[in-house]
């Protein structure tokens, strides 16, 4: 299923029907990858409507952002299957040692596929704690405020919300969001969301020493240790940490996130974000904003 949002004004259970009739028309689809899997090459992606009638916008038309293949091609490295690593004084024996066993932390990361609905309620103050960022022709989740409504619901960063309240949210801005939220029925409010759509989970093995291979900076992943678990299992440069073993770590600061990759146990689970996405997605918000308020707590299985 594609994980862009319907433009049509269709029901979820609409967009099922209309994906199936859009794959059989045999056009090429404009896909993300599943969790922990693959990016496709750059020449899946189409510079143009498959048909006039399509349901999902190409990638030049997404998110504000013009996605052309040669901006891809230049930000987007996970895409064009480049990933820089530097040498560094490395073990020659360090081995990628096998995921084995029912790992909480890959658990709590795991990227769920398919269309979910979440119900939330409004706090004594008709508070939610949930900031949305639109982002031309969707919205998506920014901001989850730790022991809020929305974080009990089990919102995350990078959700995208395909309806509220049984309204298509395509197309919409902040403004009408916000305005829809705050007129909502404080005892239910119902949305469509899909998980974390570009957002993908490597899960890694420590060496004998305690590490997995990369370099970050202000949650940035600016390099790789040549040889390491990090660079065998495909992390790249230019995407930014979202949840480390499925704990968030947006606007943490570096040592806190050191510090929980270091309490993790030997295997690591990561879930990152393309760099060019993450910025066009908080913006709008200073970073202590996201350290004060957003749910840094651990997910409950």
């Amino acid at each position: 299923m594609s994980l862009y949002p319907s433009l049509e004004d269709m029901k979820v259970d609409q967009m099922a029907q209309a994906q199936r009739q859009h794959e059989a028309s045999q056009q090429p689809a404009v896909t993300y990858p599943a969790a922990g899997g693959q990016y496709p090459p750059q020449q899946a992606y189409p510079t143009q409507s498959a048909s006039a009638g399509a349901l999902y916008p190409t990638l030049d038309e997404y998110m504000g952002l013009q996605l052309t293949p040669t901006f891809v091609q230049q930000n987007m490295p996970a895409y064009n299957d480049q990933q820089v690593a530097i040498p560094q004084n490395t073990s020659s024996n360090m081995q990628v040692a096998p995921v084995s066993g029912n790992n909480v932390g890959i658990q709590r990361a795991e990227i769920k596929q398919g269309i979910r609905e979440v119900v939330a309620c409004k706090d004594n103050e008709g508070k939610i704690g949930l900031r949305i960022r639109h982002v031309n022709n969707g919205l998506f989740v920014a901001l989850v405020q730790q022991n809020s409504p929305a974080a009990l619901a089990g919102l995350r960063f990078g959700d995208q919300i395909l309806q509220i309240n049984g309204q298509n949210v395509a197309g919409w801005d902040n403004d009408k969001a916000h305005k829809v939220l705050k007129q909502a029925d404080g005892q239910r409010i119902s949305f469509a969301v899909r998980d974390r759509p570009f957002e993908r989970t490597i899960t890694m093995q420590k060496d004998s020493n305690g590490f997995i291979g990369f370099v970050f900076k202000d949650g940035k992943i600016k390099s790789l240790v040549k040889d390491s678990s990090a660079a065998r299992n495909g992390v790249l440069t230019d995407h930014h940490l979202i949840e480390v073993n499925g704990q968030n770590v947006v606007g943490v600061k570096d040592t806190v996130t050191s510090e929980i990759i270091e309490a993790g146990g030997r295997t690591v689970t990561i879930t990152v974000m393309p760099s060019v996405i993450y910025e066009h997605i908080v913006k709008c918000m200073g970073n202590s904003i996201m350290k004060k308020l957003m749910d840094h707590s651990i997910p409950d299985l």
